[in-house]
């Protein structure tokens, strides 16, 4: 019953639970290193800047980018906004495999930077 009910909260059909397993996952949490994060000074109103320099393809980029963006708020207290750096060398190191994550690289707070050199 509750797989068919959670489909038709969002507005799916209740008969496409048949093609799912429901279960709760355990995720252990890992530890990441972001490349450099710039904090603002105590009480300043500015966004934290999570820069990452990318000069190798890295197919699972994206996922670790974000993952650590995210596991860090919610590790602080900081109330403040945040913004991601990504700065490529060109744009061909940049991973193709962005799919999973295309509404989070079109908002303005996600800026990719490619500095141009030669290939």
């Amino acid at each position: 019953m509750f797989p068919g009910i959670f489909f038709e909260l969002i507005n799916q059909s209740p008969e496409l639970a048949n093609a799912y397993q429901f279960s709760a996952v355990e995720v252990k949490q890992l530890s990441f290193r972001l490349d450099g994060v710039f904090l603002p000074k105590p009480k300043v109103n500015e966004p934290i800047y999570f820069v990452e320099v990318q000069f190798q393809v890295d197919t699972t980029f994206y996922s670790r980018f974000f993952s650590e963006i995210f596991l860090y708020l919610d590790k602080t207290q900081l109330q403040n906004d945040w913004r991601g750096v990504v700065i490529y060398p060109t744009r061909s190191v940049e991973s193709k495999d962005t799919f999973r994550y295309q509404e989070l690289l079109q908002l303005p707070r996600v800026q990719r930077i490619y500095l141009g050199f030669a290939e």
